[in-house]
């Protein structure tokens, strides 16, 4: 124990050496501490903590997301309220193994779309009849909905109305729509507009 003591004391002798370069100075200060040993004060470290996001948080992050915040703030806020929880490497596996899920979900999901866009171009047009008025004109228009209905009837496949995109239709002819059915993957349609 004692010769563990006086390296304890050799050390920060020679530390004090390095910095004041008085020894005379450094004895006076060992020699007041009791067992030999200089206690030096360091500045407070910043604590921070690695959380995970389990909701969405005004100005700071949205749900997942993984983020370094005070302690203080996780303990007083995040925490309590169940907005977060500290990183642990399971939870860091799991939310790996949810991503790469995720990112084959998405992935078929693209793929569905991009062979639904290969039916929809190679059936040809679909034919789309009204009532026709005066030459080429036809009563009322062909509407998003109408598309809808011929797809369903001819191929049974449910599309929403809202990823028709239709050009002004008021007379007969050719005409191409557009199926946005990803937001990757466009198909276009072509319809025939005829009047019975």
């Amino acid at each position: 124990m004692a010769s563990t003591a006086t390296a304890l004391s050799w050390s920060s002798s020679s530390w004090m050496q390095r910095f004041n370069g008085n020894t005379n100075e450094t004895m006076k200060m060992s020699e007041k501490t009791s067992n030999g040993m200089l206690i030096v004060a360091q500045k407070k470290a910043l604590k921070i903590r690695k959380i995970i996001l389990k909701e969405d948080v005004a100005e700071l992050g949205k749900k997942g997301q993984l983020l370094d915040v005070k302690a203080g703030f996780y303990r007083n806020f995040l925490h309590p309220t169940g907005k977060a929880t500290i990183v642990t490497p399971v939870l860091l596996k799991e939310m790996r193994m949810e991503e790469e899920r995720i990112e084959t979900e998405k992935k078929r999901v693209k793929e569905e779309a991009e062979q639904l866009a290969k039916i929809f171009e190679t059936v040809g047009a679909f034919k789309v009849k009204r009532k026709g008025g005066k030459g080429k004109l036809i009563f009322g228009s062909v509407t998003p909905q109408d598309l809808v209905d011929i797809i369903k009837a001819q191929l049974q496949r449910d599309i929403d109305k809202r990823m028709v995109s239709i050009p002004e239709i008021r007379e007969t002819g050719e005409y191409i729509a557009e199926l946005k059915l990803h937001p990757d993957v466009t198909a276009q349609v072509r319809l025939n507009v005829f009047a019975n």
